[in-house]
């Protein structure tokens, strides 16, 4: 059984020896959107969005996959934060993207995209030009340039028009709820990520600010027509995403309770002695004074436009002196 970074590894080398025909396509050909339901790792739960050429007549049949990395480099969550992970554009056979969501239970939709013969030729080519191996990388951003804005760009270029949607979705959301929807509110990844989220999190999103998640474009795209009418998708069922519940016992609320709780049961203790634990101080503090310079270096040095202070920094040490109190008010 493969592990998750050796099947993008396998993939990479897939994508460097697949050829690819710099030739026309055929009257039968045709392009889709390529829509993946979220997966259990962190990494994986804002779904995933590629782009699929199938051509029966010239034998062709490959998936454009804008998200190939290997999440086994040393530090890869520190660079991911930081804003400074390399993304590439892969090119691989249909059957074996598909395969790894098979494996994991989780659904894919594919949108065929309304195309004449001159547009499909032309967002042919444009993922041929990204494929050159001098252009295969890409800066990855999570909000601003990922898997979905790339084929979104791609699209809207080869339509050469504007595309406009019914479909409204989180227009007026802010980041870090939008966000926080695909996370879970109570999770710690979630509450990881509101410390490291800044008041930039906190800007209501325009309309297509939101097409930065694999979902809201595909929900958009399905309803997307260009100025005269015409509908951008021909055909292709979607479904919003399921996401997981957590466990109420894996919640960070239960956390900081039971933090609070323990906190306070050594005040009590201290106060009926009469003598400070002063080392409680020192286990609290000193991850807390990390988290800080943390924060405080992505703020100034990390490329990722939402990571910032914020108030919420202050619930650690604003639970901590509440359990406190009881020693320290006499």
């Amino acid at each position: 059984m493969f592990t998750k970074g050796r099947i993008y590894i396998l993939a990479l080398c897939l994508t460097i020896a697949a050829w690819l025909p710099a030739q026309e396509l055929s009257d039968q050909a045709r392009i889709s959107l390529i829509t993946c339901a979220p997966g259990q790792e962190l990494y994986a739960r804002y779904g995933h969005t590629a782009l699929r050429v199938c051509d029966p007549v010239n034998d062709l049949d490959y998936t454009f996959n804008y998200g190939v990395f290997d999440f086994e480099v040393d530090h890869f969550y520190w660079k991911f934060v930081k804003g400074e992970t390399w993304y590439e554009l892969g090119a691989t056979p249909t059957w074996w993207f598909m395969r790894e969501y098979r494996e994991e239970n989780r659904p894919v939709y594919e949108q065929v995209l309304n195309l004449t013969a001159e547009q499909r030729e032309a967002l042919w080519m444009a993922l041929l030009t990204n494929y050159a191996p001098e252009n295969r990388k890409y800066l990855y951003n999570f909000v601003f340039d990922n898997c979905a804005t790339r084929p979104y760009v791609l699209i809207a270029n080869a339509l050469g028009d504007t595309i406009l949607s019914e479909y409204t979705g989180y227009t007026g959301i802010t980041y870090r709820r939008f966000i926080r929807h695909y996370t879970g509110a109570l999770t710690w990844s979630n509450a990881g990520i509101n410390l490291l989220f800044g008041r930039k999190a906190d800007r209501p999103m325009r309309s297509k600010d939101r097409l930065f998640l694999p979902e809201e474009l595909m929900l958009f795209m399905q309803q997307a027509h260009l100025s005269d009418g015409t509908p951008v998708v021909s055909s292709g069922e979607v479904a919003p995403f399921v996401i997981a519940r957590t466990p109420w016992y894996a919640t960070w609320p239960l956390g900081l309770a039971l933090y609070f709780l323990v906190v306070l049961a050594i005040s009590i203790y201290d106060r009926k002695r009469q003598r400070w634990s002063w080392w409680v101080e020192v286990v609290a503090g000193v991850p807390y004074l990390a988290l800080l310079l943390i924060v405080g270096f992505l703020t100034f040095f990390s490329c990722h436009p939402l990571v910032g202070f914020g108030w919420r920094l202050l619930i650690i040490p604003l639970t901590h002196l509440c359990a406190r109190l009881v020693y320290i008010v006499r």
